[in-house]
């Protein structure tokens, strides 16, 4: 079983997105969606402080990650620039900190509850996977590329209610080992059934800013309370 003294809580974070320039420091509802990411990892009774890194590069992030009781990994230009490939260059961390394995939180998601990640963490600590990946359960139909049905339907009838139950990717939280990350894997083998234990959330809790019209609809429900206690 993993300890959780073993484990670290990273958020990483740039300003070059294209598609929403400078999303993370932007004005949001009286706050930034970084800070809302990192208020609710420090305000866990269950995460230590002491174990939440910031992997950033640009001083505008730095900045405001200096306001939070949390250490302050600079990343490289290079790995901020980086689109994941080598592995070890976008996550240039993985043998310089000292733990074993990490939880990642995506910081687009501002309604991802912290409750939630620390749900997420206590099955972490229990799996006996070295990875685990946060989804989202569907009921839908579906189709591959080529029109053949993906869903297994109870009957053929358009009622989403006998529609097996498919997993979506949430890209809100993520966990692995650091060793592993060295060798190239992270989270394990997705072609390989059950090499990554899979962690269900609610769809409402990672609606995820990549666009301008995401950014002002997420604000928007933001300023109303929307899943917030």
């Amino acid at each position: 079983m993993k300890k959780l003294d073993d484990i670290a809580f990273l958020v990483q974070a740039r300003l070059g997105s294209k598609r929403c320039p400078n999303k993370m420091i932007r004005p949001f509802s009286e706050t930034t969606l970084f800070d809302i990411n990192l208020q609710k990892l420090v305000e866990s009774e269950f995460i230590p402080n002491e174990n939440i890194y910031v992997s950033v590069h640009e001083e505008e992030l730095v900045d405001i990650a200096k306001k939070y009781p949390v250490n302050i990994f600079l990343r490289s230009e290079k790995s901020a620039k980086s689109e994941g490939t080598p592995m070890t260059e976008i996550y240039e961390w993985w043998d310089m900190i000292p733990f074993k394995y990490v939880v990642m939180t995506n910081a687009c998601v501002p309604f991802l509850k912290k409750e939630t990640i620390e749900d997420f963490t206590r099955s972490y600590l229990n799996s006996d996977k070295d990875g685990m990946f946060a989804v989202i359960d569907k009921r839908n139909y579906f189709w591959d590329s080529d029109g053949h049905p993906l869903t297994k339907l109870d009957e053929a009838v358009m009622n989403t209610k006998t529609a097996a139950i498919v997993h979506e990717a949430a890209h809100c939280l993520y966990a692995g080992s650091l060793e592993k990350i060295g060798k190239g894997i992270w989270m394990g083998d997705f072609t390989k059934k059950g090499d990554i234990e899979l962690f269900s959330v609610a769809e409402e809790e990672v609606y995820d800013v990549d666009y301008e019209w995401q950014f002002t609809a997420c604000e928007a429900l933001y300023k109303q309370g929307f899943l917030q206690e």
